[in-house]
């Protein structure tokens, strides 16, 4: 509270000082009333914009409900747009605002309520955003079949809005999450002819899911096109992750490995992790040893979770001594173990000690035994 107040003090002081104040500062200053919940706080500092001659306009209010909506306060935001409409004349832009908050909130009542206020407006008419809002939200809340509606008739020829390749990508994933993939693959093939381009997300999102069911043929097919055609299609590091995961043996790796590198496609410390994990599992002590070298030669490693992957793959192999030492060295490396790695250690450390004492009272046994 007490710095709220230093702030209109600090605000008078700027008053005196002309071009100190322009519209990114008053965006942040919504931003931060909006987080601290000081909703009187924002609008009054909003209408303080006269002051320091900046436009009290449309373009304004759209940034304080943008504001309202970012922390959670939508159903004020709405209220505030409906009881300044004479002042600030809805236009889509501030209608697509307020629907993305309550879809973001997910909160799909009344973003449908709100869409219907939307679509009955007369002064002006949902587009292509206002439509990849609202499917986005009903795929994500479970209502595919309300989603593929909206979108075919989006789809249907005539129609004013054509999906573009957010609005498909939203629903080809939607369908592939419910294992509707020919349905999925429909709407794929038909994107070109409709004039939508899908991009890498597109052939990302199919991949996946084709991985998930080892249709690795298709998979493979998708990939020869994607490393093609380039431009926004090139593959990139998600897409060989995506096949990483469906990897059987420890040559696919290796031969993933150069496809990238052909291909220009750089490994990140996403892509390492998941390979040492890989090498972890089928315990490839030199693809263990190869990826670590790898990962240290190019700067991408390792971190917490390579060493974590270490530390627990190393102690479920029975080598409780090399875990040991991996956890020493991260902790020389000032990287900070996850909670469930300490825990791991301190059983380590437990099962260590009680070795130790056991070796101890044999010897002990051996030295009485001697002097008998």
């Amino acid at each position: 509270m007490k710095r709220f107040e230093q702030l209109d003090q600090v605000f008078d002081e700027m008053l005196k000082r002309e071009g100190v104040v322009d519209e990114r500062t008053f965006a942040v200053l919504m931003h931060r009333y909006a987080s601290a919940h000081k909703l009187k706080g924002a609008i009054k500092m909003f209408y303080r914009r006269r002051e320091f001659g900046l436009e009290v306009d449309s373009a304004a209010f759209q940034t304080l409900l943008l504001a309202l909506c970012r922390y959670k306060h939508v159903e004020e935001a709405e209220s505030l747009f409906h009881e300044k409409i004479e002042e600030f004349p809805p236009d889509i832009k501030t209608l697509n605002i307020i629907l993305n908050g309550w879809c973001v909130l997910g909160n799909v009542r009344e973003a449908k309520r709100f869409w219907k206020d939307v679509v009955s407006y007369r002064r002006c008419k949902p587009d292509i955003f206002t439509y990849g809002i609202f499917i986005n939200a009903l795929t994500k809340a479970g209502k595919l079949g309300s989603a593929l509606k909206l979108f075919r008739g989006m789809w249907k020829k005539g129609f004013t809005l054509t999906p573009d390749v957010a609005i498909c990508n939203c629903i080809i994933d939607a369908l592939c999450f419910k294992k509707r993939i020919p349905e999925a693959l429909d709407i794929f093939g038909k994107m070109n002819e409709r004039g939508c381009s899908p991009n890498v997300v597109t052939y990302n999102s199919l991949i996946k899911h084709l991985c998930h069911i080892q249709r690795m043929e298709k998979v493979y097919k998708l990939l020869e096109e994607m490393e093609q055609m380039k431009g926004s299609c090139e593959p990139n590091s998600v897409t060989y992750n995506y096949l990483l995961k469906s990897m059987k043996k420890p040559k696919d790796v290796f031969e993933l490995l150069e496809r990238m590198e052909t291909y220009g496609c750089k490994v990140t410390s996403d892509t390492y992790n998941l390979i040492l994990k890989l090498f972890m599992y089928w315990n490839h002590a030199d693809g263990i040893r190869s990826t670590w070298i790898e990962m240290e030669k190019n700067g991408v490693g390792p971190d917490q979770r390579s060493f974590t992957i270490m530390v627990h793959g190393l102690y479920k192999q029975g080598k409780k001594e090399e875990a040991l030492w991996h956890f020493n060295e991260m902790k020389t490396k000032g990287i900070i173990p996850e909670p469930r790695t300490i825990l791991l250690m301190k059983d380590i450390e437990t099962t260590m000690k009680k070795r130790e004492r056991e070796r101890g009272n044999k010897c002990e046994v051996v030295v009485i035994n001697c002097n008998s």
